[in-house]
Parts: C-alpha cells; structure tokens; sequence
C-alpha cells in the first residue's frame, strides 16, 4: 500500500477552489486495516445474518430475528440510539416450512423446486397427473441485448385482455384436478463464454445511477406481465388446479423463485419454481404420450404482523459537526431460495462491520455516523423509499434533516472488492468521493463518477438520489453474483471470498472516516442544476 500524502486522481486538483477533503491520514488508516485483518467480525455476522437468520424474506419471523439481532449486536459493540424504525410493508409475512416434491410414474424422481412466496400450502400431499398450458402471446419484441444467463431466444409481448379471456375460457376444462406446467420448457445453450470473475485492473464507472429506459414504453392495448399472472392465478385457482409449475429456465439447476405479486395467497394456487432440467424431462415424457403423476407436500405459513416492517438504525456521534450526517448502509432483507448471503447479507455485513471498525479504535468523527439497513429492498426498494421519506423528504419538500445528510454509501453487489463508485450530484460531489477512494489505488480502487439520474431501480441508493440527495453507490468485482448467485438457491455462505470482503469494509470504513471529517459537506447540485423528478 502506497504512503497517503497526496490525492493524484487528476480530477481532483479542482477540489483545491471551493472544496476540500482530509486525506487519511496514515496513522489512521494503518489503524484501520489493522483492525480488520486482524480483528475481524465481518465473516461472523455474515454467520448469523445466513446460518442463523436466513433466508430473510421481508414481513418473514426470519427477517424480524435478523434485524433484532443486529440491534442487540451494535448496541453490544457501542454503538448509539441503536433500534428498529417501523414502516407499512402493507402485506401479512410469508414463511415457507417445508416443501417435497417427487414423480411418481412413469418414472420415480425426486423434484428440485423452490416454492414461489406468497402462495398458498397444498392440502396435504396431493396427487395429480400434468398437463402443459402455452398462454397467448403478442407479436416477437426488438431484441435489447439483455438475454440473461444462457439467453432465452425471442421475447414476446404480453396478450390483450380479450384474447386472454378467451384462451382461459376455451381450456379451463385442461387444468381441473391436475399440476399444471406453465408454458414450454426453456432452451438454455451451453455457455462457452462465461463471465468474466474481476472487473479490468483501475475500477470502472459506477453502475447504481437507475434502471435504463427498457423495451420503451409499453403498449397499453397490452397486459403487463403482472396482469397476466394475476388473471392465470386467479383462472387456475377458479378451475380447481392443484399446483402451478413455472420453469425455473436457468442452466445447472439454478433456481430463482420470487413472489404472488398480490401477495394474497387466496388468489393463487400451490406454486413451485421448477429447475429446468426436471421441467424439461417431464415435458420430454408427455411428448411421448406417457402420463406423468406427481406429488407435492408444501407447507407455507402467513404472518399478519408481518405487515408492519422495519428498517434497522445505529448512531457514532459526531463531535463539532454532530448535527451532519454520514450515512452507509444497505438493504437486509433477502429472497428466500437460499440464506442470502450475496444479496445481501454480506453488504449489511460490510457496513456493520466499516462502522464497527471506526467505533473499535475509539475513532471521534466529526459528523454522526450513522449504519441503516432496510428491509423491503427485495419487493421494490420499500424500507429505504419509507425511510428517505421520513427523516428527509425531497428536494421539492425536503424536512429539516434533509439539509444535514451528507451522503449515504450504499453496498449491494455481491462478494467482490469495492472498485469504484456513482455518486449523485454534481462533477465536484465524485471529485470529494475519488479523493476518499484514492488510498486504493493499489488494491485496484478507480475513482468515482457523478450521475444526475432520479430514477430509482436497481438498489437503495437510488431513493436518495431520487430525493437529490448525495446517493452513493459502491461499484464491485461482479465474481459469481449475476452468474450463479443473485437471487439464486446457491445464494449462500459458501459463496462470499473472505479476502475481498474484509479488503471492502476496509475501503468503506477509511472512505466514510474520510468524508466524516472533511471541513465541508459533500457538494450538491443547485436548484438550476437540479433534474426534474
């Protein structure tokens, strides 16, 4: 690790006309590395955060036992005001107990599934031979360079709401009684290109500015992918179909299993998401005009207090500077294929642990410190919209803390090392942020980039820079995340590269040290400057 004296991203000479940043000072910074190498805590939470308490589906006991434990556990390192702020999930918790699944003719196999959340339980072991359904569809869509793992060839439009009601009043008689399989068995090719594990030597741009524009504008003649979903539940739940199979279309026995999106489990039937290469071979068998039976056993469990939800919060106080925050966070709840270990239990490790380490060595930051991690992020970055609502407001509407927020570092990529960085705000606001990263440099750390972007998608950064806040989102090697395990059954412990993330906490508690005690705020975009949201 190279001497810190002197910041050398070239960008940031500008810095020195109406901004200023503390380098690390090296005493510190040695301090820091050293207690993590030698200290370290990261892996143990993530421990408990997976073994423990995962899978961490918000409204889920799981989820509410993780975020208790994580306020037991600040409060046991010291850490201020440490407690849990409640916010309106609006929809009861759902936990699956159990679930079994088998063929029973012509062949015997056991099946591997996860069950979709927010479906109802099977009554019992029920029995039942398949039948294959292929819904309407519109015209072939424009290919958007975004196939997927593996690719899924031609992508089509939704149907219209006639020319699905008339498909489900032609073929409600298929489905009484039987385990329904939902559309052809995907075709996955061998990938002989895999993706590449570490991102080019130097970081990169960041990636958390917001989702792109898409497919464009939907047509309105046509039904959403929820819609069609919503009107298949409910057809299949009124024709007395037993189970619903949907085709988990992923190579290698991957599976990615989400959710109802009523999340109401009296509109749906049993539903399991199928590894291909089981959905396949029963779509095999019946094309040989051989009768498939299966049965299924599926324990789910609802719970009405889930309804409410929290977001966890804890405090380092500031000194001459205790009424400005730095914030760093990310979100704890998880899908519930696996325990979450990539998305994203080791991201609220990593800040758990940047801010434990600034907390251990006696550290007196300037601005309060404060660690929030946010359920709901899964579901459509609920906890963090609630929480940049309350405590802040926006731009248009900003609340009286929404001048003391400095930034807010965000974390949810996976395992890998921190790269580089997007930071919402002007050109000066990345500067302030390459000069915090720049001790890096040798641990491959590139410098930051701005966004002006509002929209929201993607992570919890995103809310506050919808707010115009500084939003900051922490760019990292990709290793298996979006290949393997992004909201994958192989989501867990196993998974995470203990070296990596201990050289992230390392990078995240030094950069927010660093930005906690700078003589200035990090710069904003003006009113003129200012997106419209």
């Amino acid at each position: 690790m190279r001497k810190l004296t002197a910041v050398v991203f070239p960008a940031v000479l500008v810095l020195a006309c109406a901004f200023s940043v503390r380098a690390v000072d090296q005493s510190v910074y040695d301090k820091i590395k050293a207690e993590e190498m030698e200290h370290s805590q990261i892996m143990h939470t993530l421990h408990m955060l997976t073994d423990r308490y995962g899978p961490r589906l918000t409204g889920s006991p799981n989820f509410e036992n993780a975020a208790n434990w994580v306020v037991k556990q600040l409060t046991e390192w010291g850490f201020s005001n440490a407690h849990l702020e409640p916010w309106d999930f609006g929809h009861p918790g759902w936990l699956n107990e159990r679930a079994a699944g088998y063929i029973l003719s012509p062949v015997h196999e056991n099946l591997k599934f996860e069950v979709l959340s927010w479906t109802p339980s099977t009554k019992g072991s029920v029995t039942g031979t398949t039948v294959e359904i292929e819904l309407p569809r519109g015209p072939e869509l424009p290919a958007d360079g975004a196939a997927g793992r593996g690719g899924r060839g031609p992508q089509y439009a939704q149907p219209t709401k006639d020319e699905l009601t008339a498909w489900m009043a032609a073929n409600k008689d298929k489905v009484h009684g039987k385990v329904v399989l939902v559309g052809k068995a995907a075709v996955i090719p061998v990938n002989f290109n895999p993706a590449p594990l570490r991102r080019g030597e130097g970081g990169g741009r960041g990636n958390f500015a917001g989702r792109g524009a898409g497919r464009g504008a939907p047509d309105p003649s046509r039904l959403t992918a929820a819609q069609v979903a919503e009107m298949v539940d409910q057809w299949l739940k009124d024709s007395g179909a037993l189970v619903r199979i949907n085709d988990a279309a992923m190579d290698h026995g991957l599976i990615r299993a989400f959710q109802n999106r009523t999340y109401d489990v009296n509109k749906a039937v049993p539903t399991v998401v199928l590894r291909n290469e089981d959905y396949g071979r029963i779509e095999r068998i019946m094309a040989d005009n051989e009768t498939v039976k299966l049965e299924f056993n599926i324990v789910n469990q609802s719970f009405p207090k889930g309804a409410t939800s929290y977001n966890v919060a804890g405090e380092i106080p500031g000194t001459d500077k205790a009424d400005e925050i730095v914030m760093l966070g990310g979100h704890l709840d998880s899908w519930h294929a696996a325990t979450g270990a990539t998305d994203n239990a080791i991201g609220s490790s990593m800040m758990l642990e940047a801010a434990r380490i600034i907390h251990a060595l006696g550290l007196k930051p300037r601005r309060t410190i404060r660690v929030a991690l946010w359920s709901g992020e899964e579901e459509g970055l609920l906890g963090s919209a609630a929480y940049v609502k309350q405590h802040f407001g926006t731009f248009e509407d900003p609340k009286p803390e929404y001048a003391k927020l400095d930034c807010y570092f965000n974390i949810d990529s996976g395992t890998g090392r921190v790269r580089g960085a997007s930071i919402f705000g002007p050109a000066a606001a990345a500067d302030i942020l390459s000069a915090a990263l720049e001790p890096f440099k040798d641990w491959a750390v590139g410098p930051a980039n701005a966004t002006t972007s509002r929209a929201t998608g993607g992570t919890d950064s995103t809310n506050f820079n919808a707010a115009g806040l500084p939003g900051i989102g922490l760019q990292q090697d990709p290793i298996e995340y979006q290949s393997f395990t992004w909201h994958t059954n192989l989501d867990t412990y196993e998974r995470i590269v203990p070296e990596d993330v201990k050289q992230a906490a390392t990078e995240i508690a030094s950069a927010v040290w660093t930005v906690a005690n700078s003589d200035q705020m990090i710069p904003r975009l003006s009113k003129a400057e200012m997106p419209a949201k």
